[in-house]
């Protein structure tokens, strides 16, 4: 099952499957200095994560993203758009997909780390509601040098007063 975009002809998102892995390690090594393991992607879908990825109409990935629910929450692992797709709406078009997805799985609150010095997540994430709520020292590998800390984000989905809709 694939789920179009804004209901137009254009980017669908469709379910990361084990086959996907080659195409996706491709982006992943790519993107990041320090990138997921191939094991990671193994475990996050044997253990039965949301796993999305964003493919053009002739089927080229524009990117991707896992989140892991729990009770009455989502925790966005990774999210991550092509080098050469970056800056086209990719990234927001996912979020929106997830917080759908985390809402109608009825949760309440959606939580991600990112890295202190990754502005430029961080600033799309605040640009979308999310409020920055803690830091996790040394959270992150480095490919040199210490560990990186993350920062804690966090997006309230449930409907009422304090809700972002």
């Amino acid at each position: 099952m694939s789920a179009q975009l804004r209901g137009a002809p254009g980017p669908a998102l469709r379910p990361l499957t084990l086959a996907d892995l080659d195409t996706l390690m491709a982006i992943e090594v790519q993107a990041y200095p320090v990138p997921w393991t191939r094991g990671n992607f193994i475990d996050s879908l044997a253990a039965g994560y949301l796993a999305m990825k964003l493919v053009d109409t002739q089927g080229h990935w524009l990117g991707y993203y896992l989140a892991m629910p729990g009770v009455e929450e989502m925790h966005l692992l990774n999210l991550t758009v092509a080098p050469q797709e970056q800056g086209r709406g990719h990234a927001r078009a996912m979020l929106d997909d997830l917080v759908q997805r985390a809402r109608d799985a009825a949760a309440a609150q959606l939580w991600l780390e990112v890295r202190v010095s990754n502005e430029r997540a961080r600033a799309l994430y605040r640009r979308y509601g999310f409020a920055e709520v803690g830091r996790r020292r040394a959270y992150y590998p480095a490919a040199q040098g210490p560990r990186e800390d993350a920062i804690v984000m966090s997006l309230p989905l449930c409907r009422g007063p304090h809700a972002l809709v």
